[in-house]
């Protein structure tokens, strides 16, 4: 039954490539009619082929075409296509990429969080967004699940989910394409595939590459102002190769394994607002003026100083070293789908995932050499096995599922920080003797000569080495059925436990910080000197977090401590749907899903550090929709509405508060607003597609839950991370046959994005009373257009194209923290610059 129906949707599928929102346009031209089939899309986000019109889901499904012509080229672009969706990145490739669907995501600095946005390729979980990075290339379509997903995607899908499927292998036909992009930035792109039948119509072989290089955008300039390179460049490739067997008794099989690699200067971040009083250190330093766009200053003048605007259009960082990222990854994939008579299936899809990353950058992001990160090596290998009994009974009126799940997860961390040679310039020589009418010494220089001046230290060479591992386990059964109640109305019921078990620590391996040593043998000494009041302070500095000795006890609270502790938690996750299909095209459906996002452990060296709790709670979820999907006018115009309230509690945060990452749980969070998307198709040649979103994402007034955290009350009543109140997106595709042989298109985009806070922290914990935002927490509302061109052969043998994507190079910025160790300064991601280019494509 399965496989005669996905058959039938590959027929449907090659005579269009409609998507919602986005364009859509008929490969076959000669049909002159709007006839229904030019309005189909065939999706799997109810792991059942079905067209997207019929389910009661708010999901945008993007076939291969508008990824191409949108020049999506991997899961951070998605937001060119969909308003809901959203990316952002920091330093780190392996663990700070967060996906927002309908403003909620989760802040992540920590390899122990998993995403609030679930990740499927081909239909095996991928456990962190950095490993869905690779390249997009050879693609079937790509959906985006709003809200929830929680029963049949049932792995941490408290926001919504990317179902993401490749092409097949085609066991009827050889075939393949060869695309070749050059751009500015030196851009260079080749992709490619292959397609080749072993046994006719029984086993196929399908081969697929990428390689993908290209220049930074972002400047990275020493202490001297002088240019030592570029940061954001981009230097990978991709190759997957597939199995495909397909029998005349409907057994298919599906063999999938692929090897990625890259090595990117990632991340450098810009500083938009400078602490005047270290401003004024540095500038004697030569440490430059914030970004370090002109010489070094001998006098601090703050007149001279350029603005955060300036800094950001320039895409000027100031950095010691350039970042380097290293990601290596393979995986393994297979798929088995079984007849089970006429009208039943059994699936099995299992997969295995090795990922590996080794990364360096300096870390307290200024010219001067303060505080690295000399290695960090990331390791998480994953293993995932899904098994499904589907079908149907009562002439088709039941549409049942059941099926199990288990996941297997390793991560293991090494961290080796230092601090440099101008740490303690940085503190205003604090640990060299500058300090007080006495010097700080060493331990036997306070004991035999504290008064002479010059027997002071520096933290230069401290380093430390921290380790992190974390074993999980998650099981869960689930069962998804659609009961036709009459003519036209469904129920769906979905029901899924789900079981996770976590162990994970923190030790340290190797630990050299004399300084920290020294102040802790003699508080008071240091009282005398600095007075009683400052002693926490000049600890805190000489026992900075990540470098601290790891023998933390209630005398010394700051100081971290090692761990190793269990996490286990269970939930029932449940939806319920009723939707009901008028005679004309049109359904209407009303929804309720309770979801879940497992809890964890915080992977971070302060996790432990005055005897916290190193975990975290489960996330939460009820979420309430209404929905119509319609289409009138003989099918040519598509207008989908969906209105959504989401009630999150034990909502997960991290922030960065300048010295330390901190984990916790806020009691309440809320996400509600309204999604429009339609597609219309005048004539033949021209289709116009529009969307908009509006998404009230925000932590309510009471969202403390009872807790008095000042992290958490400073939350209160402010919007949610980058979850911007409106986004719109409206574009266009024109095509027609140019005569001899030749066909032409015209392709553009346009978002619309609202304003949106960026960063974690939303006001000061510190000063809670003021309730102002932190400095360069909005990043104002912003209009960025894509354009595409082509000319080429009406059999699309060959394409030639042109294109620009921010054609107007709208500078945005993505994320805003705390810089490290610089008091009121802070710092932003930049986002991507214009872009330009040319494109050949050809197949056979």
């Amino acid at each position: 039954m399965t496989r005669k129906f996905a058959a039938y949707a590959a027929g449907l599928m090659a005579c269009s490539s409609f998507t919602v929102p986005a364009f859509a346009q008929d490969a076959d031209d000669d049909n002159a009619s709007n006839s229904q089939n030019d309005s189909v899309i065939i999706v799997t986000a109810t792991r059942r082929a079905e067209d997207v019109q019929d389910i009661p889901i708010a999901v945008t499904a993007v076939t291969a075409d508008t990824l191409d012509k949108q020049g999506v080229d991997n899961v951070a672009e998605i937001t060119q296509v969909s308003p809901s969706f959203s990316t952002s990145n920091a330093q780190i490739a392996s663990g700070s990429v967060v996906l927002r669907i309908r403003g909620v995501g989760t802040t992540s600095n920590n390899i122990g969080f998993e995403s609030a946005v679930g990740i499927f390729i081909d239909g095996a979980y991928q456990s962190r967004p950095g490993v869905a990075l690779s390249e997009f290339v050879d693609i079937e379509r790509v959906e985006v699940l709003r809200g929830p997903q929680g029963t049949l995607f049932g792995r941490n899908t408290s926001a919504g989910a990317l179902n993401i499927t490749t092409n097949r292998p085609d066991v009827t036909e050889f075939s393949g394409f060869a695309n070749a992009t050059y751009g500015n930035f030196d851009l260079i792109s080749i992709q490619g595939a292959i397609n080749a039948p072993l046994v006719e119509d029984t086993l196929a072989v399908r081969l697929t590459g990428a390689y993908r290089q290209r220049d930074g955008y972002v400047d990275v300039v020493d202490a001297t102002g002088t240019k030592i390179g570029e940061s954001n460049t981009i230097d990978q490739f991709l190759v997957r190769g597939q199995l495909g067997f397909e029998s005349e008794s409907g057994i298919t099989v599906r063999l999938i394994g692929d090897y990625t690699e890259s090595e990117n200067q990632c991340c450098s971040a810009v500083e938009l607002l400078g602490d005047q009083g270290l401003e004024m250190t540095l500038a004697g330093l030569g440490g430059g003026p914030r970004g370090g766009m002109a010489a070094p200053l001998v006098t601090f003048n703050p007149f001279d100083q350029p603005t955060a605007e300036q800094v950001l259009d320039n895409r000027i960082a100031t950095a010691n070293r350039l970042p380097l990222a290293e990601v290596e990854q393979w995986g393994i994939t297979g798929e088995i789908e079984i007849p089970l008579g006429d009208d039943a299936d059994i699936i099995y899809i299992g997969s295995y995932r090795d990922f590996s990353s080794s990364e360096n950058y300096d870390s307290d992001f200024s010219g001067l050499d303060v505080f690295d990160v000399d290695r960090l090596d990331t390791k998480i290998t994953t293993m995932t096995h899904e098994l499904r009994i589907q079908g149907e009974a009562w002439g088709g009126r039941l549409q049942w599922l059941i099926g199990g799940y288990y996941a297997d997860e390793d991560i293991d961390a090494e961290i080796d920080f230092s601090l440099g040679s101008q740490f303690d310039l940085l503190m205003g020589g604090l640990f060299g003797g500058a300090l007080g009418p006495a010097p700080l010494t060493l331990l036997t220089d306070i004991i035999n000569d504290p008064l002479t001046p010059g027997n002071g230290f520096s933290p230069d060479l401290t380093t430390a080495t921290n380790v992190y591992a974390q074993q999980s386990e998650s099981w869960s059964i689930f069962t998804h059925n659609v009961i036709e109640l009459t003519d036209g109305l469904d129920l769906t019921i979905g029901l899924r436990y789900s079981d996770e078990s976590k162990t994970g620590g923190f030790v340290q391996p190797a630990i050299n910080n004399p300084t920290c040593l020294t102040l802790l043998s003699d508080t008071a000494t240091i009282a005398n000197t600095v007075g009683a009041a400052l002693v926490p302070s000049v600890l805190g500095l000489g026992c900075f977090a990540f470098t601290a000795p790891a023998i933390g006890t209630d005398a010394t609270p700051f100081l971290p401590r090692e761990f190793n502790v269990p996490f286990a938690d269970d939930e029932l996750i449940y939806t319920g749907k009723l939707s009901y299909e008028f005679e004309a095209p049109v359904t209407v459906y009303a929804s309720f899903t309770h979801g879940y996002k497992s809890g964890g452990i915080n992977l971070d060296i302060t996790a432990n550090s005055g005897g916290a709790d190193p975990t975290f709670r489960s996330e939460l979820v009820d979420a309430y929709e209404l929905g119509m999907k319609a289409q009138f006018l003989d099918d040519a115009l598509t207008m989908n509405l969906a209105i959504f309230h989401e009630e999150f509690t034990d909502f997960q945060v991290l922030e960065f508060t300048g010295a330390q990452f901190t984990t916790f749980n806020v009691g309440r969070a809320l996400s509600s607003g309204f999604e429009l998307e339609s597609v219309w198709r005048p004539d033949r040649n021209l289709t116009i597609n529009a969307g908009v979103s509006y998404t009230d994402a925000r932590y309510p007034d009471d969202c403390d839950g009872g807790l008095t955290s000042p992290n958490v009350l400073a939350l209160c009543g402010n919007s949610l991370t980058n979850a911007p109140e409106i986004v719109a997106i409206m574009g266009f595709n024109y095509e027609k046959d140019l005569g001899d042989y030749l066909t032409g298109f015209l392709t553009g985009q346009a978002r619309f994005e609202d304003d949106r806070r960026t960063s974690t922290q939303a006001v000061n914990p510190a000063n809670l009373a003021a309730r102002q935002l932190v400095p360069f927490d909005v990043q104002d509302s912003n209009t960025k257009v894509n354009l595409r061109a082509g000319i080429g052969a009406q059999d699309e043998s060959w394409t030639l194209e042109v294109w620009g994507t921010n054609i107007f190079d709208e500078v945005t910025r993505g994320v805003t923290f705390n810089t490290v160790l610089r008091g009121s300064s802070r710092s932003a991601f930049v986002q991507e610059p214009a872009t330009y280019g040319v494109t050949l494509r050809g197949k056979f």
